[in-house]
Parts: structure tokens; C-alpha cells; sequence
């Protein structure tokens, strides 16, 4: 279908990497982003639009006036509120769950009580809404858990407890100190998965779908994987513990059952599902958690890989076709830095000029997330500030092109891990 519009909603890295790609598509004549950032406000092909993520009513205005052929919503928030029903009531074509089927991530007790009734590998675990049961709980293990609020936290809901006393400051924080608000009103205690991490994402329609490349993120702000969980702060696709074998694992195990368990609940399940999967030392893949949406940042590596036209394939998916695509991929690792501002995720500044955003090479890409334009110059608004993505023909070379990249972008207190993608490297170098 030639001269389709796309309205991308959302505003961060991740909507910048749908929205670039889009733009690429032979298929798509205009895309719109909303409310964006200053990487889409100067993107080819790309307009921004003044309409918040909230204001659903004046998105779906938006969509009918305009005739939008496709809309694909970024981030959870609007899922979880139910913005794809409302697309829908509208008869406009938007890829996404709807509000039933967010559920998925926004409540991770639902997620843990709904594993366990499909029987779906993942941790042993508890839900409390009271403050001393849950301390009395830990008291009792033997091993310091994963502590998660219920909710929508941005990411920043997760606590891997070095030990007990950590555990019940993260549950003393969530449950009596309200630092989460709702989203902390209820917590679950898990066991810690002991493996390696990966993300693997598919697009969904009912009991079909069709895997993504995967990826591996790294969600420690510190080398090592030390430090506070953020939202992310680099990813390399694909993720060499997910071999073929793997993937048809995952598939078979993970994501056929969740669609076929969602689908016999009553909440069907359509657009992109993302399992974050701990693979244990035997090979055995076990959920640690399900997001209603891409990853940030797996998405921004993953979609620089992706050579298939990504609003066609939103379409032949919301059409009934996941069962049968075959989507093409550039066989390069990619690999993307966060660079974040200083003091991220706990309290940073904004407002400073970003140095260095010339035109990026062919097997580099800057994608935007905390940026905006102010008086013609980019400056930051938010935590993660820009996704700095290289390909190459190795992770290693990927990981050289980005951070070749980074070295020459500046601003007042910028950060950034300097190991992004190390286990995939020692791999190689093995």
C-alpha cells in the first residue's frame, strides 16, 4: 500500500527508532510523532505533533482528521489506560493490546498468579499488600529475593536485593514509604534467577506472532552490571545466548502458551510482547517479566537490524498473517550506549546544549529519548538523553563504531557505561 500515514505515539528513544524506520519504509509517506523529540522534529519524513502521550481523545482527533492509516503506541502508559480501544471504537488501525491484555505489564501480580495457572517457567514467588507480612516473608528466605512494585514504575520498580536488609528497605520504601505511589501499593517477592539475561520480543495478533531479533539489555546504571536498576542503559542485538535452538524454545514454551492462556481469558493479546527471560546455566528460559510494548533500548538496535518494512509488517500482523512472515535482518550485530545526565535515575539536570549531533555514517545512528529543541539548539529534558547504536561484523566492532560515536557528543555531566555489550565480547573472544 503506497502513501500510508503512521502516527507514532510517545516521545523517547525508542519512538525515535519506530518513527526513523518508518520514515524508511518505500511504503510510507508521512510520519507523525507525538508528541516526539528533537531527533524526530529532525527526522526526513518525520513532523511532531503538540498532543501528550495522556491525551488520548485529542490523538484519536487527531488520527480521524487526518486519516491516519496505522498508529503504533510506544510506551505502556497509554496501553495500560486503554488508548487501542479507543483507536478502535474509532475503527482506526492501531497496533497495540488493548486494555485487557496490558494487564501483562501493568500488574505483575497478574502476570505472576497467570504463569502459574498456564504453567509457564519463571520464579517462585509471593504478592503482599501489607507491610509486615512481606517482612516476615523475607525473614524466612534463605536467599535475598527480587523485590517489584505491582505497577507502572518507568522501569525503576525493580530491586535485586545484594541481601536481606536490602530486600526490606526496597519493601519499606514501596509499601510504607509510598515511593512508588499506586504502583507500589502492592509488591512481589520473587526468587533470584541465577543466568543470563535476554529479551525477546515478538508482534502478536490472537494466538499467532512473529519473533523479533533478539537482544540483551543492560538495565544496571554501573560497569559490571552494579548499581540502581534504570530503564536501560545499552543493548546489542542479537543475543548470543539465544541461538536457534532457543528461539524455537522460547516460542514454544513462552509465547505460544501466554497468547493461548490470554486468549482463553478473554483478553487477547495483538501487538509487540516483550518476555525479558532469564536462560539459566542448563539452557532452561524462565519470564521474568512481560512488557505490552518494545523494549528501550532493545528497540533501538533491534529496528537498526531490521531490513523487512516495519509498517507493513504491523499490518500483515494485525491482519492475521504473524504465522507466516519471514522478516529479513541484516546478519551485523548492532549495538546501542545509552548516554544518559549525570545523576540519572535519581535526580539530574536538563536543559543543556548537546555538542557533536552532526549527521551520523551509514552504520551508525543517534537516536533521541530525553531531547527537545530550544531556540534552534538540542538540549536535554529527561534521564536517558540519546541511544548512540553502531553495526558491525562483530559485537566487538559494533561496540567500537558506538562508542566511537559517543566520544564525540558533549554535554555538561553527560554519563555512560563503558562495557555495554561485555559478555557478548568475551563470547567472541573464546
Amino acid at each position: 500500500m503506497a502513501g500510508l500515514k503512521v502516527l507514532i505515539i510517545g516521545g523517547g528513544g525508542r519512538e525515535h527508532a519506530i518513527a526513523w524506520k518508518c520514515a524508511n519504509d518505500a511504503g510510507v509517506a508521512q510520519v507523525y510523532c507525538a508528541p516526539g523529540n528533537a531527533g524526530t522534529a529532525n527526522e526526513t519524513g518525520v513532523s511532531n505533533l503538540d498532543i501528550s502521550v495522556e491525551d488520548i481523545s485529542g490523538l484519536v482527533a487527531f488520527a480521524q482528521n487526518n486519516a491516519i492509516d496505522l498508529t503504533i503506541v510506544g510506551p505502556e502508559a497509554p496501553l495500560v489506560a486503554g488508548i487501542v480501544d479507543r483507536f478502535q471504537a474509532a475503527n482506526l488501525p492501531c497496533f497495540g493490546p488493548t486494555q485487557r491484555a496490558a494487564i501483562l505489564e501493568g500488574s505483575k501480580s497478574f502476570t505472576k498468579d497467570f504463569l502459574k495457572r498456564h504453567q509457564i517457567p519463571t520464579a517462585a514467588y509471593a504478592t503482599f499488600e501489607d507491610l509486615d507480612g512481606a517482612l516476615a516473608y523475607i525473614d524466612d528466605l534463605n536467599d535475598p529475593p527480587v523485590v517489584k512494585a505491582d505497577g507502572l514504575a518507568a522501569g525503576k520498580g525493580v530491586v535485586v536485593a545484594l541481601d536481606h536488609d536490602m530486600a526490606k528497605e526496597a519493601v519499606r520504601d514501596m509499601l510504607g514509604e509510598g515511593k512508588f505511589g499506586s504502583a507500589g501499593a502492592r509488591v512481589v517477592i520473587e526468587e533470584r534467577l541465577i543466568g543470563e539475561e535476554a529479551s525477546f520480543i515478538v508482534m502478536a495478533e490472537g494466538e499467532d506472532a512473529v519473533p523479533l531479533a533478539s537482544s540483551q539489555d543492560h538495565k544496571a546504571r554501573d560497569e559490571g552490571d552494579r548499581g540502581p536498576n534504570t530503564g536501560g542503559m545499552g543493548a546489542y542485538s542479537p543475543a548470543p545466548v539465544v541461538n536457534e535452538e532457543m528461539v524455537g524454545r522460547v516460542m514454544r514454551e513462552v509465547i505460544m502458551p501466554t497468547l493461548k492462556g490470554m486468549a482463553a481469558e478473554d483478553r487477547r493479546f495483538s501487538g509487540f510482547l516483550y518476555a525479558g527471560l532469564m536462560i539459566s546455566p542448563e539452557g532452561i528460559p524462565k519470564v521474568l517479566e512481560f512488557n505490552c510494548r518494545c523494549g528501550d533500548p532493545e528497540t533501538q538496535p533491534i529496528l537498526a537490524r531490521l531490513q523487512s518494512e516495519l509498517s507493513a509488517t504491523c499490518l500483515a500482523v494485525m491482519d492475521g498473517q504473524a504465522g507466516s512472515l519471514q522478516l529479513q535482518w541484516d546478519p551485523r550485530p548492532a549495538l546501542g550506549v545509552v548516554m544518559a545526565a549525570g545523576g540519572y535515575p535519581g535526580s539530574y539536570a536538563s536543559g543543556d546544549v548537546i555538542e557533536g549531533l552532526e549527521p551520523a555514517s551509514g552504520d551508525t545512528h543517534v537516536f533521541h529519548a530525553g531531547t527537545q529543541l530550544v531556540d534552534g539548539q538540542v538540549v536535554t529534558s529527561g534521564g536517558r538523553v540519546l541511544c548512540v547504536v553502531g553495526l558491525g561484523d562483530s559485537v566487538s566492532d559494533a561496540q567500537g563504531r558506538a562508542y566511537e560515536r559517543v566520544a564525540r557528543i558533549a554535554w555538561q555531566n553527560a554519563y555512560y557505561r563503558e562495557d555495554i555489550g561485555y559478555r557478548a565480547i568475551a563470547r567472541e573472544r573464546d
